[in-house]
């Protein structure tokens, strides 16, 4: 399945998308696959075409067709042709939810809107009586382009979560980048955050949120992308003072995505480097003024980053991850500001951007997930 798309002249070295070292490694990824997205997925499938023509040379026959020619390489993650269709080559296995009888956590996958939709995830045992549980709405990475809940290791990523810190977790699926600029995931990720809180009373659409969700134990968490994302719905819901009926009590930022135009800390220097950072997030919002140093990438250029809607924040960096100093700096801004809370910053040594889901068995990936355990059930 391919979606269409104009075809925007962004300059991002093909080498790596996401990624700021050349040591991380990826999953192998087949060039053509079908998707099988839930139905709120807004991917728009097209047929290939050829043009009319009254006679057949070797020339035309031997001639690539818009439809095959590729535009711009994004290998290992995406390909956009020249016919403006997009073909994406990571996250695009689907796997069905399930009662896992390893773990004894059970997902299952809703519909909030047209264009939104969430995997849920209850461990064994959730709610039992009247006890109710931690509720974690989780953003996937992906640099705004790629992935999804309902792929291998994001379902495998948030289920280890949830079997670990015994929590209820919505893990959303938020609509895609390029064809679905910047605000847009933001806006379908507030939407998701709004619809999980619309169950704070116990009369929502979804019984498993009624029944096993405490809403004074909300977090928000994701990586890369994800985690730019779970700080800018913190931030909305700091400054809109909503939604109703909900406590956020934290957010929890793996690797974050941020930047800005000027270099801090050890932070790569070399051209290129600078120009994959600020290329990715160009190439999902186009329509950018400031560039990397637009509030929503950059929280050192957000008047608002002092109203934060939550009172603890536990942000994770990696010691070889280009994006190590900006999750550093995240903390000495917060420290700065009037936001008053506490934030804490965990660092891997020997390890590189979002590692945890190309080795969750690894010692630092198994220490994550135990931290986020403590964080969420830490009682405050």
């Amino acid at each position: 399945m391919h979606s269409i798309i104009s075809v925007q002249q962004v300059l991002i070295p093909s080498t790596s998308l996401f990624s700021f070292s050349s040591s991380t490694t990826f999953p192998k990824a087949k060039l053509e696959r079908k998707l099988l997205f839930p139905a709120s997925c807004s991917l728009e499938p097209i047929s290939s075409t050829t043009s009319p023509s009254t006679s057949i040379t070797s020339d035309t026959a031997m001639a690539t067709s818009p439809a095959e020619e590729v535009a711009q390489d994004f290998s290992p993650f995406l390909k956009i042709y020249k016919d403006g269709h997009i073909e994406r080559l990571v996250g695009v296995d689907v796997v069905p939810p399930s009662l896992d009888p390893e773990t004894g956590v059970e997902s299952k996958d809703v519909v909030i809107s047209p264009d939104v939709s969430a995997r849920l995830f209850v461990p064994k045992h959730a709610g039992a009586g009247d006890q109710k549980l931690p509720l974690v709405l989780y953003f996937h990475g992906g640099g705004f382009c790629v992935e999804t809940p309902f792929c291998a290791k994001y379902h495998n990523a948030v289920k280890t979560i949830v079997a670990e810190s015994s929590v209820v977790a919505v893990s959303v699926h938020y609509r895609l980048a390029p064809e679905n600029p910047i605000p847009i995931p933001y806006d379908d990720s507030w939407a998701a955050f709004k619809w999980a809180a619309s169950h704070s009373e116990g009369t929502g659409p979804d019984e498993w949120l009624n029944a096993r969700a405490d809403f004074r134990r909300v977090f928000l968490a994701g990586d890369s992308a994800g985690a730019n994302i779970a700080h800018n719905v913190a931030l909305r819901a700091g400054v809109s003072r909503s939604p109703a009926g909900v406590n956020l009590a934290g957010i929890v930022l793996i690797h974050p995505y941020f930047w800005g135009v000027e270099p801090i800390g050890n932070e790569p220097k070399e051209a290129e480097k600078r120009a994959m950072a600020e290329g990715i997030w160009r190439f999902s919002y186009p329509a950018t003024e400031n560039g990397s140093d637009d509030p929503w990438m950059n929280p050192a250029k957000d008047l608002n980053f002092g109203r934060l809607g939550c009172g603890r924040v536990l942000v994770f960096v990696a010691e070889k991850d280009g994006l190590r100093d900006r999750g550093w700096y995240y903390k000495e801004l917060l420290e700065k500001s009037e936001w008053g809370g506490t934030v804490e910053v965990v660092e891997a040594k020997g390890d590189d951007h979002v590692f945890h889901l190309s080795n969750p068995t690894c010692d630092n990936a198994v220490s994550l997930v135990k931290k986020i355990a403590s964080f969420v059930n830490e009682e405050k």
